[in-house]
């Protein structure tokens, strides 16, 4: 914590810019410049990647769920938020294709796999992501999470972040009960649990992607946060700045070249292709720029509160004195700057059009 000597980068196993930047060589190449190394948390033994929910590590960029950022951040973690991105990830609540259950008011009654508390609230995140999700789904039916049994599963101790995590077989909370018939529901995101799904028979009973009111499908990754450590901001904000350039340089590259970029979240969520064209959906690849806009920083916000009310985080968080929007705003700049000498439409107008 004394000095600067390596950036750290992490992020969960979803679509990110960033994500893509580092595929791509650009975070490498940007601090080469400052003649700094890059490493990576998911190759990291575990004494780095705990700081993957603890944030303790001065040179590290982290783009994840907004559960363990949350907990770090209320529990002390001196972090600071630079960015929010918002991706559709296949938020589904599953039941057995002979349930009866087809719809969100079918849930009355119903058992709901909901994971078991981890060691610390940061690492409870499936918990929290399963309670948050089945709240959303009972909220389109007219029922609330006292309309529902909630069973306690198993959930995976141990972090998704360090060396040895792709060698470990990952099964979604409540998947295996649901296929035992232990519970009726499962809540479930993303391209592996899409894969999983599959595999049982498992059918979608609410498909919470489908609701126009994006405050139904608020959870760990929606929005998701890219924080850093404060002093590196502090003392270093030509590092965040640049980071951001490259993460908006790959959110600019990613529409054009989506069959690249389902390569690269295949081997990132560990998924085959079918399962990733399942999860990520329609023109997800044209909305990976992060930014700090009112809307987004309304709907952490709203993520924020319902943790606090479960239990989730040791203290309230101050989410505007959290933001520090700064540094994404010089990226902008820099981009546009550099593709003007280029003679190429700035990003700030590449993300105008991709909005419209």
């Amino acid at each position: 914590m004394s000095s600067l000597d390596k950036i750290w980068y992490t992020r969960c196993p979803v679509p990110t810019a960033s994500g893509l930047a580092h595929n791509q060589g650009w975070l490498k190449e940007e601090f080469q410049v400052a003649g700094l190394d890059i490493g990576i948390l998911q190759d990291a033994g575990p004494e780095l990647a705990k700081h993957h929910f603890d944030h303790q590590l001065l040179g590290l960029f982290r783009e994840g769920g907004n559960v363990p950022a949350l907990a770090a951040r209320s529990a002390g973690a001196p972090t600071r938020l630079i960015g929010l991105t918002w991706i559709e990830e296949w938020q589904s609540i599953l039941v057995r294709a002979d349930s009866g259950i087809t719809g969100a008011a079918d849930l009355a009654g119903a058992r709901v796999a909901l994971p078991a508390w981890a060691e610390t609230r940061a690492k409870s995140f499936p918990r929290a992501m399963a309670l948050h999700g089945i709240k959303g789904a009972l909220s389109q039916g007219g029922l609330t999470l006292d309309d529902v049994i909630f069973v306690e599963v198993a959930a995976q101790s141990s972090p998704s972040v360090g060396r040895d995590a792709g060698d470990r077989a990952f099964s979604w909370p409540g998947i295996a009960e649901l296929a035992r018939g232990e519970v009726d529901a499962v809540y479930a995101k993303g391209a592996r649990a899409a894969e999983q799904a599959k595999e049982i028979g498992a059918v979608v009973a609410v498909d919470l992607d489908a609701h126009p009111d994006r405050r139904t499908r608020v959870n760990n990754g929606t929005p998701r946060p890219i924080t850093v450590h404060e002093r590196l901001l502090d003392e270093h904000p030509d590092l965040v700045v640049g980071f951001l350039a490259q993460t908006l340089r790959a959110a600019d590259w990613a529409p054009g070249n989506l069959s690249r970029v389902r390569e690269i979240l295949a081997g990132e969520t560990r998924s085959g292709a079918d399962a990733v064209t399942t999860a990520y959906r329609g023109d997800f690849h044209h909305s990976l720029h992060p930014d700090l806009s009112p809307e987004r920083l309304e709907l952490l916000r709203i993520q924020k509160d319902f943790l606090l009310i479960h239990g989730f985080l040791d203290a309230d968080v101050d989410i505007d004195a959290w933001a520090a929007p700064g540094p994404l705003e010089l990226a902008r700049k820099r981009l546009d700057a550099q593709a003007g000498r280029n003679g190429l439409p700035g990003v700030t107008q590449t993300a105008e059009v991709v909005a419209r």
